[in-house]
């Protein structure tokens, strides 16, 4: 008869630490390679993990379209999840190597040695209008930076403002989107999704603000 994975646990509680240890590092092997595979051969509609940033650890998602969410850290990876597998696919699997470019161009960001993104970006968690809206937020060059006005005003709608402060507020996919980069008409700060010391933080490191 052939042996079933219960027996296989059995036979290594029976065995002892040592080989039940080394049973776990191989099992958690062999599911690192199997995550890995799905992946990269996009068997998965939603592919996840963490990247690091001087903001603490950041949550991303991507899907074959590209990135589709990019998360603060007091946004729970759990929470990230539930949303995704709720408004994509429950297909969703944690995986590290669709996000190792995303972590090297941020990286670069964060160390001044890149203005912009080549990122492909997944926009279907943004709804028509706030996609004018962060469509025009993306093309801000770096270092500058734009109004809440003029913004909604690019979008189609002059008088929508308050709209478009809050497309900008629930951006999905911050810093690659660059909603920071969007200010009130006088020069105040505005709000910000990840809150205004981040605000700010970015706006410093392109050098649209003095430190």
């Amino acid at each position: 008869m052939r042996p079933s994975a219960n027996d296989a646990v059995g036979r290594a509680l029976r065995a002892g630490p040592a080989p039940r240890r080394a049973e776990a590092a191989a099992a958690a092997e062999a599911t690192e390679r199997l995550l890995r595979r799905i992946a990269r051969e996009e068997l998965a509609d939603v592919t996840y993990g963490s990247v690091d940033s001087p903001f603490g650890t950041l949550h991303a998602a991507v899907t074959p379209r590209g990135l589709v969410r990019l998360a603060f850290p007091e946004e729970t990876e759990p929470a990230m999840v539930e949303e995704l597998a709720r408004r994509i696919s429950p297909r969703v699997v944690r995986s590290p190597e669709p996000l190792e470019r995303l972590e090297r161009e941020l990286d670069e960001y964060f160390s001044g040695r890149r203005r912009s993104f080549s990122l492909k970006l997944d926009w279907r968690l943004i709804g028509p209008f706030a996609r004018r809206v962060l469509t025009r937020t993306a093309a801000i060059p770096y270092g500058s930076f734009s109004s809440y006005g003029e913004i909604a005003a690019e979008a189609g709608s002059p008088r929508g403002a308050r709209a478009a402060g809050n497309a900008l507020g629930a951006n999905p996919i911050p810093i690659v989107i660059p909603c920071h980069r969007v200010l009130h008409t006088g020069g105040g700060l505005g709000g910000y999704g990840g809150g205004l010391e981040r605000k700010r933080f970015l706006l410093e490191l392109e050098g649209a603000l003095e430190g």
